[in-house]
């Protein structure tokens, strides 16, 4: 709308009444600018929100080891999540039996055997004593170690029973203490003897047959100080299989990924210390020094969990060790265009064949 004229004043200039009080012109141009500080406000209140977490918790994890122990476990975490453990035929292993074994007073471990493919029809129906029994039978045993994370239903680990059985391998694996249904609380010390108990149980009952150890990721620290073990008392396994292996759990820490922690100053001090305090060694590169058995390395070069690098140190510290002087030792990568990553190494057409020639024709594929 036009704005009305006033009276003329007496310089016969026009006095224009709409115009607006200058408090308000003033009121208007405050208000998109207190939004925009207001804005500012909160972000700058937000960012060293942030900055303070960052900066308190390696102070937390240094005065609580035990938080450290913890990532490095990740027992907490069970996936998939509302699976019966207790029913492994419901992740499509209709040829498994869920076992219990008690390594120490107190502690329960949850086991799971699956026979090798030509047992399957066999297997229907069968109670434990059958499978224990079915152990003794012409068909070479793996004990799978798993990694940090999930349980003895994780989806990879699964499949990789499957593949593994159609080549005619029986297969045993467990839930350490603190994982799964297995009762206890985690330590590397637990989770070794957890594994011994299982191996002599496997030994008890497969008379003559090929015993081989299998680890993945945080289960390689298990294998090789399961193996060390073994080959000290003289009852070493007929092969060790090391997928996705690091050096030890200070090199892999430093070398994660997801530790962004890693260039803060004294980061050793802050996180990799409390992991020392807390018995947590799996030193895979110490361990391989006093081995004596044939060793096999699996790695994908693309792994964004345990670097390449560290699985092939570790092959070069175990191929110039005295202990395999008499033994076989092979790595094999797999290239980055596979996508293998750090856990699907199972998918690989080419994995029957490396096992073959690495461990040799199972008494299955020799009877047909």
């Amino acid at each position: 709308a036009a704005a009305v004229p006033g009276p003329l004043d007496k310089g016969c200039s026009l006095r224009r009444s709409l115009r607006l009080p200058a408090s308000a012109a003033a009121e208007g141009m405050k208000r998109p600018l207190g939004r925009r500080y207001g804005l500012w406000f909160r972000l700058r209140k937000l960012i060293l929100w942030l900055l303070g977490v960052y900066i308190a918790i390696p102070f937390l994890v240094k005065l609580c080891p035990a938080i450290q122990a913890k990532l490095v476990f990740l027992n907490f975490v069970r996936v998939p999540y509302f699976i019966d453990l207790k029913r492994p035929q419901d992740q499509g292993l209709n040829h498994t039996c869920n076992y219990y074994l008690q390594p120490e007073e107190d502690v329960t471990i949850g086991v799971w055997h699956t026979v090798p493919a030509a047992l399957w029809k066999n297997a229907r129906g069968k109670d434990q004593l059958w499978f224990e029994e079915a152990l003794g039978s012409s068909h070479p045993v793996i004990l799978y170690l798993h990694g940090n994370a999930g349980t003895r239903g994780g989806d990879h680990r699964v499949e990789l029973y499957k593949v593994l059985s159609s080549l005619g391998y029986h297969v045993v694996t467990f839930d350490y203490r603190g994982w799964g249904d297995s009762i206890g609380s985690p330590s590397e010390r637990g989770m070794t003897y957890d594994a011994l108990h299982v191996f002599d149980w496997i030994k008890a009952r497969s008379g003559d047959n090929p015993v081989y150890i299998w680890g993945h990721s945080l289960g390689t620290g298990v294998a090789t100080n399961l193996v060390r073990r073994l080959c000290e008392r003289e009852t070493p396994p007929d092969a060790l299989i090391l997928e996705s292996p690091f050096t030890n759990i200070r090199e892999e820490a430093r070398s994660h990924p997801f530790s962004i922690y890693r260039y803060f100053p004294g980061f050793d001090w802050f996180f990799l210390d409390p992991i020392t305090t807390s018995g947590i060694k799996f030193a895979n590169d110490e361990n391989v020094k006093y081995i004596s058995c044939s060793l096999l390395i699996l790695h994908a070069e693309d792994d964004p969990v345990v670097p390449f690098h560290l699985g092939k140190k570790l092959y070069n510290i175990a191929a110039t060790s005295r202990s395999f002087r008499d033994y076989k030792v092979q790595f094999v990568p797999f290239h980055t265009d596979l996508g293998y990553r750090h856990k699907y190494i199972y998918r690989s057409p080419e994995l029957p064949r490396i096992l073959r020639e690495f461990l040799g024709k199972s008494e299955h594929e020799h009877h047909h």
